[in-house]
C-alpha cells in the first residue's frame, strides 16, 4: 500500500483543463473549464484536493476532498496512471469507472458510466495540463493513426495486491475495405482476432459478445467498452491515449463473469 500512495503523489499539482461531456455515441454535449489541484500536506501523508468548475454563466463550483488513505476501488501504476471505479457490476444498479494517464505536463482522464439497465450511458473526457505549462493538446484521434503494428509491454496489477504480472504485447490493426477493420492482439500467451465496422468516429465490434464499441476523441483519446453489459460474461473497460504518432498508452479495467473487478492493466506500446 505504501507504494500505491507514492504512485498517487505523481498526480500532485494544479491541473488546468476541462470536463467535456459526450453522448454514448460520441457526440459533444458540453464543455466546462476546470482547475483540479492536489496538494500534499503533513510531509505528503495527506492530500488536499480541490476540484473547481467554471460552468458558463454561473459562479465557480468547488468540491473539496481531504484524505490520507486510498479506497480498495482504486489502483495506481508507478508513473501515476490509475483507475478507480465500481468493484462489482450487478443488474439494476449504476456502474462505472474513471481512468487517468500521465505524460509529461499533461494528464488525460476519462469517466464512463452505465445506467441501471446496464447500457453505456455517459462519458466525460478530461484534458489537463499543469499550471504554467504550454504542452499542446494532441490532435483528435483517427482510425488511420491506429493502423499498423504496435508492440509493447503490459503491466497488470490486482485489487487483492498479489504480485504484478508483466508481458509483451503485439497489436496489428488493418483495414479490410473502406469501412471494415481487423484487429489481431497477442497478449502474453493469448491471441485474439476480431473485426469491426467503422462509422465515423465509432468502431463497432458487433460480432463480439457482448457487442463492443471504440469511440475516438480529441487529444488522441479513445474509449473501449461494451454497449451493454450482460450477466455471466467477462468484459473490459479501456482508455487509450496516442501521445505521439508512434507512441500510445492504454489502461484496461477487467471484470470477471460474475461481474467482479479482477485486474488493472497498463500498456505502453510503439508503432513498428
Amino acid at each position: 500500500m505504501s507504494s500505491q500512495w507514492e504512485y498517487l503523489l505523481k498526480n500532485l499539482g494544479e491541473w488546468h483543463g476541462s470536463f467535456t461531456r459526450f453522448s454514448p455515441q460520441g457526440k459533444f454535449i458540453e464543455d466546462t473549464p476546470t482547475i483540479v489541484s492536489l496538494e500534499g500536506q503533513d510531509n505528503n501523508t495527506k492530500i488536499h484536493q480541490v476540484v473547481r468548475r467554471f460552468p458558463p454563466g454561473q459562479p465557480p463550483q468547488d468540491l473539496v476532498l481531504d484524505y490520507s488513505s486510498l479506497s480498495r476501488s482504486i489502483l495506481f501504476f508507478e508513473n501515476g496512471a490509475f483507475s478507480q471505479g465500481s468493484m462489482q457490476w450487478g443488474p439494476f444498479s449504476e456502474f462505472g469507472a474513471e481512468f487517468g494517464l500521465i505524460e509529461g505536463d499533461r494528464r488525460l482522464r476519462l469517466v464512463m458510466l452505465f445506467n441501471a439497465d446496464s447500457h453505456f450511458d455517459q462519458l466525460t473526457l478530461i484534458r489537463e495540463k499543469l499550471a504554467g505549462s504550454n504542452a499542446p493538446e494532441r490532435p483528435p484521434l483517427t482510425v488511420d493513426q491506429l493502423l499498423g503494428e504496435w508492440q509493447g509491454e503490459a503491466v497488470t496489477i490486482y485489487p487483492d495486491f498479489r504480485p504484478s504480472d508483466t508481458c509483451s504485447t503485439r497489436l496489428q490493426v488493418s483495414l479490410l475495405d473502406n469501412n471494415q477493420l481487423e484487429q489481431r492482439l497477442t497478449f502474453g500467451d493469448r491471441a485474439i482476432a476480431s473485426t469491426a465496422t467503422i462509422t465515423g468516429s465509432i468502431v463497432h465490434f458487433d460480432r463480439s459478445d457482448p457487442p463492443v464499441q471504440i469511440l475516438l476523441f480529441p487529444d488522441g483519446a479513445s474509449c473501449n467498452c461494451p454497449v451493454k453489459i450482460k450477466p455471466r460474461q467477462r468484459f473490459v473497460l479501456e482508455v487509450g491515449w496516442l501521445i505521439s504518432p508512434t507512441q500510445r498508452q492504454r489502461i484496461i479495467r477487467s471484470y470477471g463473469d460474475k461481474g467482479e473487478w479482477v485486474s488493472l492493466t497498463w500498456v505502453k506500446e510503439e508503432k513498428c
